[in-house]
């Protein structure tokens, strides 16, 4: 039985809709975060020693990162399913390529945006106006900017396609997913249609909808 150690507001729903989509059966280890630090419970230590989510369990066999434990499951369980076929170079390029973008480029700006939004909140009072300064610099000046640029890369591929590879949903489009929900919920997508649409296309997936049924919404700091 293939057991999903789930986090709640994280990257594990994505897996959880992989999971749904390729109609698999699994159990549904759900942890909660703790509620000053936002942080997982070492609970999650025991699965894996690092205590991060999502981790999938199969048997005896651990798997860890989003990445790899989509490749695991399209690869083992998916008969062709999920993933173009490696003989259409091409395409299946693209579809790697994706697979690797959403952790490797997209989300470290997303995360030191949030991350520097919050250095302010959490700094003490004395210095927090120096904290304010320095996090609207680099807001300013770097992640902001470089944010714009990978969503004006990810609106002309999506304007063209309408997803990132193969047939939908792929498991580039399922590990996509995240980021731009994370995004959607942040900031307007009014100049990014395309990246609206492709959300909106996630919300409508029957399942998606199965997904949240099983693990409920997906919430998320703002990024």
């Amino acid at each position: 039985m293939i057991r999903l150690h789930h986090l709640e507001k994280s990257r594990s729903h994505r897996v959880v809709w992989l999971l749904e989509s390729l109609g698999l059966e699994y159990e549904l280890v759900t942890y909660p975060r703790d509620e000053n630090t936002q942080l997982a419970p070492d609970a999650l230590k025991q699965i894996h020693p690092l205590g991060k989510s999502p981790v999938i369990t199969d048997g005896e066999l651990t798997v860890a990162e989003s990445g790899a434990i989509i490749d695991y499951l399209i690869e083992r369980y998916g008969e062709g399913r999920s993933r173009p076929d490696s003989n259409d170079l091409p395409e299946w390029t693209q579809y790697r390529y994706w697979l690797h973008y959403a952790e490797g480029s997209l989300m470290p700006p997303l995360l030191m945006r949030l991350i520097f939004g919050q250095v302010p909140k959490r700094s003490p009072w004395y210095i927090r106006p120096v904290a304010q300064g320095i996090s609207d610099s680099v807001l300013k000046r770097f992640l902001k900017p470089q944010i714009r640029q990978h969503l004006r890369f990810i609106e002309r591929h999506l304007e063209e396609r309408g997803n990132f590879a193969g047939q939908w949903p792929s498991g580039a489009d399922i590990q996509m997913s995240f980021p731009l929900q994370a995004v959607a919920s942040s900031q307007s997508l009014e100049d990014y249609p395309a990246i609206a649409a492709f959300v909106a296309r996630i919300n409508a997936d029957p399942a998606w909808q199965r997904a949240v049924k099983r693990a409920g919404p997906l919430t998320m700091p703002g990024m």
